[in-house]
């Protein structure tokens, strides 16, 4: 199981949130490169990164934060927030960036979102409020279930579903996986579980649900719940 350490990037620091509120943000890391470089020495292959106010405002804002991260690690780095377009990836492609997140794109344009999977690595982020899909920083909820938009990209060329159960994230309440393994189940596709990872508990309760492809660590890190040099010793096991 791949597990990905997370980095969300607020003003240009390292921050997690209460169940996306962006008036919790919490700052971790001044210099997120730094804790990239840390992340890498643990064992990570993968790196998530959220460009937070990109989110909300539709376009790239912590580009040159992003460009600093991976210039300096060996990582391969996916990123969201704030991608709107094929020129937006290219922009994240020239700095090496290997996955591309598409939450409020994939629910407003999934033709676009089908379309720019047949030539980059897409991963389709659904994040979920009380089942329905949460856009724009999670700021507006959808009409449409999340389940339902898992079903609509069964059949294309998209990478891989990054779902988040919002109510749990931030929230080291222990991550839903039954809400993963039926995105996965509807979605076909390979599925990175996301939000309110708790302990170390969790990785291995997970690896036990074949459907769950991966899984990112964010706040349980920083809080000292868990200690990833071990999990990733688990994984190798």
């Amino acid at each position: 199981m791949e597990i990905l350490p997370a980095i969300d990037l607020k003003d240009g620091f390292a921050v997690r949130l209460s169940k996306g509120d962006m008036n919790t943000a919490k700052i971790y890391s001044k210099n997120p490169s730094d804790l990239a470089k840390k992340f890498e020495d643990f064992g990570a292959k993968w790196l998530h990164i959220v460009d937070l106010d990109g989110a909300f405002k539709g376009m790239a804002v912590n580009f040159k934060v992003i460009e600093e991260i991976a210039k300096s690690t060996n990582l391969k780095i996916e990123v969201g927030g704030g991608i709107r377009d094929e020129n937006d990836i290219k922009k994240y492609q020239n700095l090496g960036v290997k996955r591309f997140i598409l939450g409020s794109t994939a629910l407003n344009d999934i033709e676009l979102t089908k379309n720019l999977a047949k030539v980059y690595k897409i991963a389709v982020g659904i994040d979920a409020r009380d089942g329905f899909v949460a856009v724009q920083g999670w700021a507006d909820v959808s009409k449409i279930s999340a389940l339902e938009l898992a079903r609509i990209y069964k059949d294309s060329d998209v990478d891989a579903i990054i779902c988040t159960d919002i109510s749990k994230d931030g929230m080291l309440s222990g991550v839903n996986s039954e809400f993963a393994k039926n995105i996965a189940l509807k979605s076909g596709k390979k599925t990175i579980a996301s939000g309110g990872v708790k302990d170390i508990n969790d990785i291995i309760n997970l690896q036990k649900i074949d459907e769950i492809y991966g899984v990112i660590i964010g706040k349980a890190y920083y809080e000292g719940h868990i200690n990833l040099q071990e999990v990733f010793k688990l994984i190798e096991i």
